[in-house]
């Protein structure tokens, strides 16, 4: 699977007034917002555009950054893009000049010193990794922003809430059975909090009673995952993917529902079946309609995934909520 491209170079769709605002303005980049100062760009420019979860290295152009954005990862200082709010307008993201030499679609993520922020993760998630990834697909949604070409999409859609927790894929293939947190293969530990739910749940050998290669992935959540936003008094995994190995094929939310409760599991909340995306509204909208309570307990939710039915393919987008992440990034 290829690294998230955080920073490309995107030609600038709008610049566009901010109401009551003199020295600022709002630029769109494919279905982005950011503001920039007045007059740094024009409609048609080309410009690198930084996404938010970028980390930005310590160097002298993102210096004015220090204030609102300074962060340590690890052992690594640097420059964490969130999204803001600025005189009303919500931003997300950086603009900076292009290279002289860059072309629309150039990936400058390596170029620029660019790496994705990740928050510090707990010990009993952590893990250490037992060998390569198994052959499935890593869970990954990409943004509605980046994929302006699906509102044209003419798919049945199903779609169901984010939920705000930690990935988790359990695999069967070939005799051998595979926990994995969302980048690594992990080796059995008691600790573990993926390892201990797959063993509370017996899912190894109700997977093999099942019959089949296959993988199911879902969200972790509960205590010490994410601050336990759903106020869970023990962890779980709900699930919002099954994968047949063999066939390299998503199988039907329905095959999901009935696999779950094979598997002794829930999935995560189903908010709408039989979805069009064609005529559903901007991309202004998707990110309205995302935000909204959760399913479970209430709290404002994460978002929305939208995933075509029956295809077999990974064919989707996710859509997070702006009001939950002018609440939540810190």
């Amino acid at each position: 699977m290829s690294e998230r491209q955080l920073a490309t170079v995107r030609r600038i769709a709008a610049v566009d007034p901010i109401p009551g605002a003199d020295a600022i303005e709002v630029a769109t980049v494919t279905g982005w917002k950011v503001v920039i100062k007045k007059g740094e760009f024009v409609p048609g420019d080309l410009a690198v555009y930084c996404e938010i979860d970028s980390f930005l290295p310590i160097c002298p152009e993102y210096e004015f950054l220090r204030k609102s954005s300074l962060r340590r990862m690890g052992g690594l200082e640097g420059f964490r893009l969130k999204t803001i709010r600025l005189r009303g307008q919500v931003s997300q993201g950086l603009l900076i000049p292009a290279p002289q030499d860059a072309s629309e679609g150039d990936d400058v993520t390596e170029q620029l010193g660019i790496i994705k922020y990740e928050p510090p993760i707990p010990a009993s998630l952590a893990g250490r990794a037992r060998g390569p990834w198994p052959p499935v697909p890593k869970t990954d949604e990409e943004r509605i922003q980046n994929l302006p070409e699906m509102l044209a999409s003419e798919h049945s859609f199903y779609v169901t809430e984010k939920l705000d927790g930690s990935s988790a894929t359990y695999v069967l293939n070939r005799e051998n059975f595979f926990v994995c947190s969302r980048n690594l293969n992990l080796v059995e530990d008691a600790e573990n909090t993926f390892w201990r739910i797959a063993r509370e749940l017996n899912l190894e050998e109700k997977m093999r009673a099942h019959g089949g290669n296959f993988a199911v992935q879902g969200e972790l959540i509960g205590p010490g995952v994410q601050g336990n936003r759903y106020k869970l008094a023990k962890n779980e995994v709900r699930l919002y993917s099954a994968f047949n190995v063999d066939t390299h094929e998503y199988l039907p939310w329905e095959t999901l529902t009935s696999l779950a409760k094979e598997l002794g599991m829930e999935t995560v909340p189903l908010i709408r079946q039989g979805a069009t995306v064609k005529n559903f509204g901007t991309i202004e909208e998707f990110l309205a309609d995302a935000d909204g309570p959760s399913a479970i307990g209430g709290a404002p939710r994460e978002g929305l995934v939208w995933r075509a039915e029956n295809t077999g393919a990974k064919i989707g987008f996710k859509a997070i909520s702006n009001a939950f992440l002018l609440a939540t990034d810190s």
